[in-house]
């Protein structure tokens, strides 16, 4: 028997291809820019390939590279991937909002449905505001980085050389983005002892990647148990991975001489928090990863995978589906009818975006990983490490990135891009125009174990 379903009134449809379009032109726009010759230095050539990985890395914000940053790139080179960072990580959308809101046109109400789209808002009310807003926290934190790093990056720079360090580093640190100006691309490897650098660091991916919405829920509220449901998941959620990474790399690497080992104790655990933060979705590292243990490996792409919260810089499947999957798992072991977490429930649909976004994830990283095991000559772990790090738009590697074939780095910039924009967001996109179903189904129980 079928059962007939009013399908719900529709506002309009909107097309989620113009977020594939405008991060897809952004990023052809910064591979032609980084292959003019001024933008090598001493007029070097750039690949096409190579350039169009970074310009893909610096726009997902992931911080893997093919070629030294320092080493290739000139001023104008690092100015243009600086840019990419900053509008990658910013979002397109609400970059493009601030560039119309200063140029003074006035915004459709399509504009501010794909702007919301973008950032994860169910609600358009206030989102002009909420944009500025961003910008602003966004500014003053990055000040605030270069600040402090300016002061704390060691070097015979010029006063010139080294305040473009310090606020390439902080955005780039904000962002989540990964890239470093220092040669050889050591990224931290040579601050493992300058705990305000790490410290500072890590407040600032913190900052970046738990979403601006989140940090204004706390300062309104300024009680958990007065935050929103999504505000307590992502808190939640970040607090716990955050203990579990940290010490799992500490009772991990902690004799390691490559790695923890020659370090004291109180530095030891600086460099593990700072390890476990860096893991969900920033690339900076104060430990050589290819010298890491492979279940210290195998902690990090769980962290890497998962990454931040929905609507901030990070990437990864997000710690707000995580957080859903937990809830409903755990209150499936407990019997409760209704999945739910401190006392609200989820909804339906919410569970199964969740679980489509994760599934569609594992499959396009296993499809990833099963294709660059064919065209390249490294071990798994070394792959499955690269993969991941790139689909979480994180940027750390155990060395292999600059030494993949054209093939391989076609594959990790498909993946970035993919991994950037979610799978999900793809999905809709390319489903936008599908019909509403009219009837439903009798249901029938399926055997499960």
């Amino acid at each position: 028997m079928l059962v007939e379903v009013v399908p719900r009134q529709k506002i309009g449809k909107l097309s989620s291809l113009s977020l594939v379009y405008g991060f897809a032109g952004l990023i052809i726009l910064g591979t032609v820019l980084l292959l003019l010759p001024v933008s090598g230095q001493h007029r070097q050539a750039t690949s096409v390939i190579n350039a169009l990985f970074t310009a893909t890395s610096a726009v997902c914000v992931t911080g893997l590279t093919v070629v030294d940053t320092t080493g290739h790139w000139s001023p104008f080179g690092q100015a243009i991937i600086l840019a990419l960072i900053q509008i990658g990580g910013f979002g397109f959308m609400a970059s493009a909002t601030i560039f119309l809101l200063f140029s003074g046109r006035r915004i459709s109400l399509r504009e501010k449905l794909l702007i919301g789209e973008s950032m994860g808002l169910s609600h358009m009310g206030g989102l002009l505001k909420l944009v500025k807003q961003m910008a602003i926290f966004a500014f003053v934190a990055e000040a605030a980085g270069s600040f402090i790093f300016f002061f704390s990056f060691s070097g015979d720079n010029s006063l010139g050389a080294k305040a473009w360090k310090a606020v390439f580093h902080s955005v780039s640190a904000f962002n989540n983005a990964g890239f470093d100006l220092f040669v050889g691309s050591r990224s931290l490897l040579d601050y493992q002892k300058d705990i305000v650098v790490l410290i500072t660091t890590a407040i600032l991916i913190i900052l970046g990647g738990i979403s601006f919405l989140v940090l204004a829920d706390i300062v309104k509220t300024r009680r958990f148990y007065r935050l929103s449901l999504d505000s307590k998941l992502v808190l939640y959620s970040t607090f716990t991975l955050l203990v579990i990474g940290m010490t799992v790399i500490l009772l991990t690497e902690f004799n390691d001489p490559d790695t923890l080992g020659s370090l004291s104790l109180h530095l030891k655990l600086v460099n593990s928090f700072f390890q476990s933060v860096t893991a969900r979705t920033a690339g900076f590292s104060t430990i050589n990863m290819a010298d890491s243990a492979n279940y210290a490996l195998f902690v990090t792409m769980l962290l890497m995978f998962i990454g931040g919260a929905s609507g901030s810089t990070a990437g990864g499947i997000k710690v707000n589906t995580f957080g859903i999957l937990a809830a409903t798992a755990w209150g499936t072991i407990r019997g409760n009818e209704h999945a739910g977490a401190f006392g609200r429930e989820f909804t339906n649909q919410q569970i199964f975006r969740a679980l489509t976004l994760t599934m569609l994830s594992l499959a396009l990283t296993s499809i990833i990983v099963f294709s660059l095991t064919i065209t390249e000559g490294f071990n798994f772990i070394n792959i499955l490490f690269e993969t991941v790090s790139a689909f979480g738009t994180v940027g750390l590697s155990t060395g292999i990135t600059a030494d993949l074939s054209v093939i391989g780095k076609i594959l990790i910039t498909i993946t970035m891009f993919t991994g950037r924009l979610g799978p999900l967001a793809l999905v809709l996109a390319l489903t936008q125009f599908q019909k509403a179903a009219r009837y439903r189904y009798p249901a029938e129980s399926i055997r499960i174990g």
